[in-house]
């Protein structure tokens, strides 16, 4: 299963080299790259004009049809608004959102978010 995810400070990434499991970073300077494969997408909680790169991730070619599921990245401090981007981006793209964790994740939501994963990948063989 592969992994696509977005980072604007670092931190998802961090969260993401953790995994050690097959990712690609979105570039924000040109998120119009096509992945032909099934995929979750990772992502940090920011206002819409900063993540808007996501959508166009999203929207390019097919990408959207590729997308099982999302997982997010924010600070529980901000309560309702904890991980709102990856519950955006669930809501508007009908998928599930699999996994929240905060800031870079902790080594139990490395091996929490890896499950989800391995459950995902038996399902679908």
């Amino acid at each position: 299963m592969k992994l696509v995810y977005f980072t604007v400070t670092g931190q998802t990434r961090r969260f993401i080299k953790k995994l050690d499991l097959p990712a690609y970073e979105i570039e924000p300077a040109n998120p119009f790259f096509e992945i032909n494969e099934p995929f979750i997408l990772v992502v940090p909680t920011y206002d819409a004009d900063i993540t808007e790169v996501i959508n166009d991730f999203l929207d390019h070619h097919e990408n959207k049809e590729h997308l099982i599921g999302v997982a997010g990245s924010g600070n529980r401090n901000f309560a309702e608004l904890f991980v709102y981007t990856a519950k955006d981006i669930a809501r508007d793209y009908g998928v599930p959102l699999l996994f929240a964790f905060e800031f870079s994740g902790t080594n139990e939501d490395v091996e929490s978010f890896k499950k989800v994963v391995n459950e995902l990948e038996s399902k679908r063989n």
